[in-house]
Formats: structure tokens, C-alpha cells, sequence
């Protein structure tokens, strides 16, 4: 019987994971990893011992009031419930160190200027990361999560494929372009194959009384969504301040801290402009912030660096289409592989937004080739 580490949220989707892959056979061991963040919590631990396992759980509640991501003392909880009704071995770690290193690589990038994607950081530093060298260590043959992806086997092959869930609303492929080529062969996703309806209903069935639980919509150490706020606690000293001035030049104001802005926001100027405007450019040396119209956002050429490809390396161009961002919408693109592990993406139509930090991931139909993080 393989046995499986499983990561677990307290969600629907890693909750209902875990009873696909014992339906499979499998052995399944559940972690949840605790990012250390518990100052609006109220906690207390419990040991509790299951099988030949025994990990200290924690039995933590948010103080009133307090607003939850994923990873919260609550999801803790509710991942130790589903592991318990399941019957499985459970452990809830603390990564306070690891989340720590993607915490100041967010704070670093809003600094620079950047738009920080620390899903896909957490995806390629923890989730299939550590989380691989922790299954190592308890002879787990393969590492679970409850993304909506899919792996495929394809004739010829010796590596699978990659590929868009089932459920294109909820498809999370775009987060996973960075996982390492060499651990596909270790890697489950039992939900990919589902849309996120027929997950709620198989959670109704299971007596799972959180089945209509609420997607996390936030980072999950940033618990208001005040990203500002964020960089500015963990990083005090900094002076993020600056000018707003329009693409001619013209300076029409200040503001506190560019920290504050994505490229394409149009919010959050503190200045009325008579018409919508958008940020076009960040300029992290003079701390300045480019406001201009729409039209100055369309872009059709992307540079991107430290890729990562999930086929065999390419070299020369490919016809493919790219995703600048989670929710964007796929464009085709001429995608240039260039030396120093970069890539040069020609867009068959421009695309607005494009910010520097955010993944270019390629795709072919539904298969994800690679990606890098855009220049």
C-alpha cells in the first residue's frame, strides 16, 4: 500500500483529497503546515495520538473579530477533525522559519517595485519543497495537495504532464509551474479531475459539516488584506515614499509608499484625476509612480527569468499561449528560450497589466510547458 503525505488546509478541497486517496489504497499521512503567525490568536496545543504516529496539534480560536486566511489556528483545526473522522495519522508542523523567508521575499519585492506572487513561491519553497523532504523521512512515496490540476500520462513520455483541472474556473495549474520537473513522477492531485461543486457534495457525504466552507481569498499571513500595512510592520525602516507623476513627467502629487501600487491599479491615488487613470510603471530607484490611461498599459512583448520547464527543455521558439497572471486570460505568443535560463514572449495581441514579479506561464492547450517570473 504507497503511502501518501497529504497536505492539509481544514478546506474542502484537501479534506475531500484525503478520502479519494484512501478510496485509492493508499496509506495516507496528513500535515498541515502552521506558518507561525499567532499573535491575534488564542492558542492552546493538545497531544494526540493516532496509529504509530504522535504529533503535538494545536487547538487554537481567532479572537472575535479577527479575520482568517488559509493556515489559520481555525483551518488547523478543521484539518485535525477531517484526519481524525478519516482515521488517518495527522501532524500539524510549525514552517515559521520557511514561511518567514517568503514573508521577507514579499515585503522585498513590494520594495523594488514589484508584484510579489507568494503562492507560487510557497508552492516551490514548501509545498513541494520541504513537503518532499518531509515525506522522505516518513517513507511517503508521493506528495498530495488539493489543487485543482491534473497529471497525465503521455505515450512516449517518461515524466507526466502537467495539466489545467477539470474545473476552469478553479484551475490552479498557473501556481504550479514551478514544481521541479523530477518530482512530477511523485506528485497526486485527487480533486483535479472534479469541479468544485461535485467536491462540495462528496464533502456533504462524508459528514464533513464544513462543506460549504468559504474559499480563502487572502495570503494566508496577512490576515485584513492590508498588504501596505504588512511591508510596513516587517520592515519599519524603510521609506517607500514618493512622487505621482504622469507618463509626460508632470508631477501631481505624493504618496506614502509605492509599497501601495500594482501596474495597472486605479485606485488609492488620493488625487482626482477627472477620468480613470491606471498605474503604468513603478519606478522603485526614484520611488516614483507612473499614472497614466489605459492605452499606456498594453504591452506585447514579455521578458521573464529563472524559468522552469515541465517538457524537455526547449531551445529556438515555440508557438504556445501564456498567462501573465492568475486570472488572466490566455493570449497566444511567440516564446523565444534565451540563454541564462530567460525566455522572450512576443504577444500575438498586447495585454494590459503586466507586472514585473507576477509568472509568464506557457501553456499547449491545457498542458503546462513552464514559465518564469516576469521582468
Amino acid at each position: 500500500m504507497p503511502r501518501v503525505l497529504l497536505a492539509m488546509s481544514g478546506g474542502v478541497d484537501s479534506s475531500v483529497a484525503a478520502h479519494l486517496l484512501l478510496k485509492a489504497g493508499h496509506d495516507v499521512v496528513g500535515l498541515f503546515m502552521r506558518h507561525g503567525q499567532t499573535t491575534d490568536e488564542v492558542c492552546a496545543t493538545a497531544d494526540v495520538e493516532r496509529g504509530s504516529y504522535r504529533a503535538l496539534l494545536p487547538v487554537v480560536q481567532p479572537r472575535p473579530g479577527h479575520k482568517q486566511g488559509c493556515c489559520s489556528s481555525s483551518d488547523a483545526t478543521d484539518a485535525r477533525r477531517v484526519a481524525d473522522r478519516l482515521g488517518i495519522p495527522f501532524y500539524a508542523i510549525n514552517f515559521e522559519e520557511e514561511f518567514g523567508r517568503i514573508m521577507d521575499y514579499f515585503v522585498a519585492e513590494y520594495a523594488s517595485g514589484r508584484t510579489p506572487n507568494p503562492c507560487v513561491v510557497c508552492n516551490n519553497w514548501l509545498k513541494f519543497g520541504k513537503l518532499a523532504d518531509y515525506a522522505d523521512t516518513i517513507g511517503a512515496e508521493y506528495i498530495a495537495t488539493g489543487h485543482y490540476a491534473r497529471l497525465t500520462r503521455e505515450p512516449g513520455e517518461s515524466v507526466a504532464a502537467l495539466r489545467r483541472g477539470i474545473d476552469g474556473g478553479k484551475d490552479q495549474s498557473y501556481v504550479l509551474f514551478g514544481i521541479q520537473r523530477a518530482l512530477l513522477p511523485r506528485v497526486l492531485f485527487p480533486v483535479g479531475d472534479y469541479d468544485k461543486p461535485t467536491n462540495r457534495r462528496l464533502a456533504g457525504t462524508l459528514g464533513l459539516n464544513f462543506a460549504e466552507k468559504q474559499d480563502s481569498q487572502e495570503i494566508c499571513f496577512i490576515n485584513n488584506g492590508d498588504y501596505a500595512e504588512f511591508v510596513r510592520k516587517r520592515h519599519g525602516d524603510l521609506d517607500l515614499s514618493g512622487e505621482l507623476v504622469t507618463t509626460d513627467g508632470t508631477v501631481v502629487g505624493r504618496h506614502t509608499g509605492i509599497e501601495q501600487f500594482t501596474i495597472g491599479q486605479r485606485k488609492g491615488f488620493g488625487v482626482a484625476f477627472g477620468e480613470r487613470r491606471f498605474v503604468v510603471r513603478i519606478e522603485a530607484e526614484t520611488r516614483r509612480v507612473v499614472i497614466g490611461e489605459r492605452e499606456d498599459l498594453a504591452r506585447s512583448e514579455v521578458t521573464a527569468n529563472r524559468t522552469n520547464w515541465l517538457i524537455e527543455p526547449p531551445s529556438g521558439t515555440l508557438e504556445c499561449s501564456v498567462k501573465i497572471r492568475y486570472l488572466s486570460t490566455p493570449v497566444r505568443a511567440t516564446v523565444e528560450v534565451l540563454p541564462g535560463d530567460r525566455l522572450h514572449a512576443a504577444l500575438h495581441e498586447p495585454k494590459d497589466a503586466i507586472a514585473p514579479g507576477q509568472a509568464l506561464v506557457c501553456y499547449d492547450g491545457d498542458r503546462v510547458l513552464g514559465g518564469g517570473w516576469i521582468e
